[in-house]
């Protein structure tokens, strides 16, 4: 069992210090220019990460709507075209490069017809995932928050359904406990019986607080430390699951706080 951090809460040789595994965060680390993967940028990621022994996973790029999301790197997985593919399958090469064991992944969005553009992700994911099998790496679809109308695979039973589509060994599911939080309106019970729902399928887990409620900025999924929202966190315990627990939080002072109620809950 790893605790992990994003890669945007820190420079990496602090997270280095602090952490065991390290979520390499693509839209943030400036490896693109213009769409165009930077040679130099990835050599001196390559050169900075050889110099410690974090443990690393990666997450792929997504539908990111805020100003400062780069936006040659916006990825719907519903609605994917050549240009997003190769983006995608890059992200995969990358990840077996940087010798991640985990690439997280977005669902996409609904656009018109609910079950065409479920169907029109499901599509695209058997594609990446057969990219990811090539590489070794395993694919972890997230679950997002139930609060944004638009978004797919909130629920348990939709995430499950997807990856019973998918039927891959290559996909398998990155709980977001903040997300499903939102989904269950802050209801412990709920956000319980969804961790056991989707117990023996996870291969990652993201961790940070919420309120579980609406609000005015990003439909209420704050990504605050643990003790900031309503989050019961022992809820975690329901997991069979050894592997990261990736704190998705925005400063050292989170991460260390999120890895002070972690390692009193799991170890």
């Amino acid at each position: 069992m790893k605790i992990g951090a994003s890669s945007f809460a820190s420079p990496l040789p602090d997270l280095e210090k602090e952490v065991d595994s390290i979520e390499l965060y693509i839209p943030k680390l400036k490896l693109y220019n213009e769409g165009k993967l930077t040679k130099e940028r990835v050599d001196e990621l390559h050169d900075l990460l050889s110099t410690g022994s974090a443990h690393t996973t990666m997450h792929a790029p997504y539908f990111g709507e805020l100003p400062n999301y780069p936006k040659e790197l916006i990825v719907d997985t519903a609605h994917m075209g050549s240009i997003q593919m190769s983006l995608m399958e890059e992200s995969i090469s990358l990840a077996s490069d940087f010798g991640c064991s985990v690439l997280t992944v977005h669902p996409g969005k609904i656009t018109g017809d609910r079950e065409k553009s479920f169907m029109r992700m499901v599509g695209n994911l058997k594609k990446l995932a057969i990219e990811a099998g090539n590489c070794g790496i395993i694919l972890g679809l997230e679950n997002k928050e139930g609060t944004d109308p638009t978004n797919l695979c909130c629920t348990v039973d939709e995430h499950l359904r997807t990856i019973r589509e998918v039927d891959s060994l290559f996909l398998k599911a990155t709980f977001d406990i903040g997300h499903a939080n939102l989904t269950c309106g802050g209801d412990m019970g709920k956000l319980r019986d969804f961790v056991r729902g989707l117990n023996g399928h996870v291969a990652h887990v993201h961790v940070h607080d919420n309120n579980g409620v609406l609000a005015e900025s990003y439909y209420g999924d704050m990504h605050g430390a643990p003790g900031e929202g309503n989050i019961d966190f022992s809820v975690l315990r329901e997991l069979d699951f050894k592997e990261v627990f990736n704190l998705e939080v925005f400063s050292m002072d989170a991460v260390r706080t999120g890895k002070s109620v972690l390692s009193g809950l799991l170890f």
